[in-house]
């Protein structure tokens, strides 16, 4: 696999159309063909489906299209920062983030961050809590965005968003669909998708202690770490599983022709708080300029 072969599928997958992805590569179509082949020959699957009227992506090229971007700006991050190092002209600065910090904070941030530190070459990661805390722990990441305060004394932290709700998310057939709120006591006779405590605790906790109020328990039937994963298993099982309000307008759930609906939970409504988290004995300049970039909740 060669990032070539990355780019080129790239392109094809936006254009949809062998002729105007050639042209815009400056590749002739014969070209671009053979780059694709040795693309779906490496990976063993079969990515574009082709006729003689259309172009499409496969089940596996719309997978593949997502990793093939990140894989892609991964690089051209990392070459940016190396050439910026070499010449002693750029800092890099690597943060991690969730969607409610990225529809409600990072906008205006990276808006400051550029205007005030051009110099900064600033990369983003969506992660969950657990994994940006442990990539912040070992130097992966600089800053980052996480639901609930950090309990270790090697972080410094601050709130930057306070009381984010969270909702149910149930696939079309579930008979929550229509609804517009349920009490959270009628989850006691529903089964769930949920996420491992590690993943997320606070948002986890949140749950749970909102279960506890209403003198109840959550039946777990299945485990999905990924927000998406957990979109996909109730649009074709009937379970509940759980998500930040920002995520599920974000992702227009309830939305005309969307497989998942978001039902609002009440009697609790289970919030949140979100986190602005940076190492206590950091050095990088950038972490404390991009810390004076977000506003204090």
């Amino acid at each position: 696999m060669e990032l070539r072969h990355l780019t080129a599928f790239i392109a094809l997958s936006e254009e949809l159309h062998f002729g105007r992805a050639a042209a815009r590569l400056h590749l002739t179509q014969p070209s671009l063909s053979a780059q694709l082949q040795k693309l779906e020959k490496s990976l063993g699957v079969t990515l574009v489906a082709r006729t003689s009227h259309e172009v499409t992506l496969t089940r596996a090229g719309r997978e593949f299209e997502s990793q093939a971007r990140l894989i892609v700006r991964q690089m051209e991050t990392a070459a940016k920062v190396t050439r910026a190092i070499a010449i002693g002209e750029e800092r890099s600065l690597n943060v991690g983030y969730n969607l409610p910090a990225s529809r409600h904070l990072l906008p205006e941030a990276l808006a400051r961050m550029s205007r005030d530190h051009s110099d900064v070459v600033v990369s983003l990661w969506e992660k969950r809590t657990g994994p940006q805390l442990a990539a912040l722990s070992d130097g992966t990441l600089d800053v980052a965005f996480v639901y609930g305060r950090p309990g270790s004394p090697e972080f410094r932290y601050r709130r930057v968003l306070q009381g984010v709700p969270l909702v149910a998310v149930v696939g079309r057939a579930h008979s929550w669909a229509g609804r517009t709120g349920v009490p959270f006591a009628e989850l006691a006779s529903q089964s769930c998708v949920m996420f491992d405590r590690e993943q997320c605790p606070a948002m986890y906790d949140s749950l749970f202690a909102a279960a506890a109020d209403n003198r109840i328990g959550l039946h777990v039937a299945q485990t999905a770490d990924d927000p998406g994963a957990t979109a996909h298993v109730v649009s074709v099982k009937p379970l509940v599983g759980f998500a930040s309000w920002s995520r599920a307008t974000s992702a227009g759930m309830g939305a005309v022709g969307a497989d998942t609906v978001a039902v609002k939970l009440f009697d609790p409504v289970p919030r949140i708080d979100l986190y602005l988290v940076w190492r206590g004995n950091e050095s990088n300049p950038a972490v404390d300029a991009f810390v004076r970039c977000i506003e204090p909740a």
